[in-house]
């Protein structure tokens, strides 16, 4: 098997166990699982910001979220612990299925554990394809998930400010060059502002 072609395989069965996703978003009027094009995304935000990522990473991209639906947030405490317990309960998920598509076709050790040090985000400041992985996911979430998400803090727009200055500090200086170059809305960019000068307090 050619590498574009086993590529395209990981792809198909990330896709095929993201498609049974019971939560749908709407996609141009037509409900669609929501890690599926999620992962579709995120490939399609990868190969504009970096075209020239490693396979590793293109997979990492395709899959960070493979199955996120199987371990729900409910199931740990609703505090600060144990929302890290669950996102790195998460991550070890995701590196697991991830390496069970994988192997059976061929890729080997090598990129199997590449690819789980990137999804579980080993090494976050030290490692260029993991703040790559992180200013993608960031890229979605502006681009896609922004519009969807904001009016939930509707009642606390400092929350919302809060979470856009943390969202911003995740990410590199090419990450903000590609949200600027999405011209996101003036009520954005203000709240944005605001939550920069709260956390620089």
């Amino acid at each position: 098997m050619s590498d574009d072609a086993r590529l395209l395989a990981a792809f198909r069965s990330i896709d095929d166990a993201n498609a049974r996703d019971p939560r749908a978003v709407d996609v141009d009027g037509c409900p669609v699982p929501a890690n599926l094009i999620y992962g579709q995304r995120m490939s399609e935000e990868l190969a504009r910001f970096a075209p020239e990522a490693s396979i590793p990473l293109q997979i990492a991209a395709r899959g960070q979220h493979i199955e996120r639906w199987i371990i729900p947030r409910s199931a740990y405490p609703m505090n600060r612990p144990g929302y890290h317990q669950w996102r790195r309960q998460l991550r070890e998920h995701h590196a697991k299925r991830l390496a069970e598509i994988l192997a059976p076709i061929g890729y080997d050790d090598e990129t199997i554990h590449r690819v789980g040090e990137i999804v579980r985000k080993t090494r976050p400041k030290e490692d260029a394809e993991v703040q790559t992985l992180e200013d993608v996911i960031c890229i979605v979430f502006m681009k896609y998930e922004l519009d969807a998400f904001a009016p939930k803090y509707a009642q606390d727009p400092d929350k919302l400010a809060d979470i856009l200055a943390k969202t911003w500090g995740k990410m590199s200086d090419a990450g903000h060059e590609a949200i600027l170059a999405l011209s996101p809305a003036p009520e954005v960019v203000a709240l944005l502002k605001k939550g920069l000068a709260r956390l620089q307090g």
